[in-house]
């Protein structure tokens, strides 16, 4: 599974777009399963492809389903995507593409022929298979899909018996952890457990904070502010148990020494030098392997627990750490 660089922008003909939709229309059937499958499967167009699956991808990894109405194998495939997506809960999104009524998205997908399945994840285009696989075959691309995924830091909403099936209404961009957020915003919804950890770091006690956090996090696992705020207090943590001078002076005497990087990366991250850290722990992954390059590359995950998941300094570095793992 070889991910690659993909972007819409200036693979579609303008003057085609009428065309592909007056297509759509004649294509489309009353009842068709895309839907009816709720936020789990959706029909995605040429002017919809970058809002629809590149940028979800950036919080949930997307599956493309490229068929035709003429394609036998097509009708066969459909119908267990559809299953599995609707199975997985929000965990991965199911996008079908019309090849007939999309021909330059279907140019820039590089389509040679279907049915054709990829996935996108964190704004990357990552192989997938051709041809009507079986379900069992299906289910185990799939597992590959998520495992890469969850390398990248990525955690859906949803799932079957999910961490985050309170996380309540979406927010217009179909997150549901983003509406959390914004709810709570309001500091009158803050739960109880905000206000001790808020209190606790105004006297300095950082070990109270994150006792509040952590029992935030027991009674709502995934609960995005709460990470968000374990981690900032992990990060002062860490920050105050070093000697910021000898840390960066280790740190550019001994490039391989990823114990220092990470260091460093934790001090510009703190003083707001976001992008600084997020790419020095890139630099490591890049420049290393084995051992060095996976504690570098969870290092950096864990730093992008500190910022919205849709900060566009975070769906930066994710599609570049997928670039360089796989």
């Amino acid at each position: 599974m070889q991910p690659r660089d993909f972007s819409l922008y200036g693979a579609v003909d303008l003057g085609a777009r009428q065309a592909a939709a007056q297509r759509r229309q004649q294509t489309a059937q009353p009842g068709d399963s895309a839907a009816s499958g709720g936020g789990s499967v959706i029909e995605v167009t040429e002017q919809t492809f970058n809002t629809d699956v590149v940028e979800r991808s950036r919080t949930t990894p997307v599956i493309i389903d490229l068929w035709a109405d003429w394609c036998g194998p097509c009708k066969q495939l459909s119908p267990v995507l559809e299953k599995l997506a609707t199975e997985a809960d929000g965990q991965w999104i199911l996008a079908k593409v019309d090849v007939d009524a999309n021909p330059q998205l279907s140019a820039a997908l590089q389509v040679q022929s279907i049915p054709m399945v990829v996935a996108v994840i964190g704004g990357q285009l990552v192989d997938g298979f051709l041809g009507a696989m079986p379900e069992g075959q299906v289910r185990q691309w799939l597992g590959q899909v998520l495992a890469i995924a969850e390398k990248l830091g990525l955690r859906p909403p949803g799932g079957a018996g999910g961490e985050e099936d309170d996380a309540g209404p979406e927010d217009e961009s179909g997150d549901p952890r983003a509406a959390r957020a914004d709810r709570y915003d309001d500091a009158g919804l803050l739960p109880p457990a905000f206000e001790q950890a808020r209190a606790a770091m105004e006297r300095g006690d950082l070990d109270g904070a994150a006792r509040a956090f952590e029992e935030q996090l027991a009674a709502s696992p995934g609960d995005p502010m709460a990470k968000a705020g374990l981690a900032q207090v992990n990060l002062i943590r860490r920050v105050s148990s070093y000697d910021q001078a000898r840390a960066r002076r280790d740190a550019a005497q001994n490039p391989g020494d990823v114990q220092a990087q990470i260091r460093v990366a934790d001090i510009d991250l703190a003083s707001g030098r976001i992008e600084e850290a997020f790419d020095r722990l890139l630099g490591v992954v890049r420049r290393t392997s084995g051992e060095d390059r996976e504690q570098a590359r969870a290092h950096l995950v864990t730093l992008f627990d500190l910022l919205p998941p849709r900060d566009p300094r975070v769906s930066k570095a994710r599609s570049a750490l997928s670039a360089l793992l796989f």
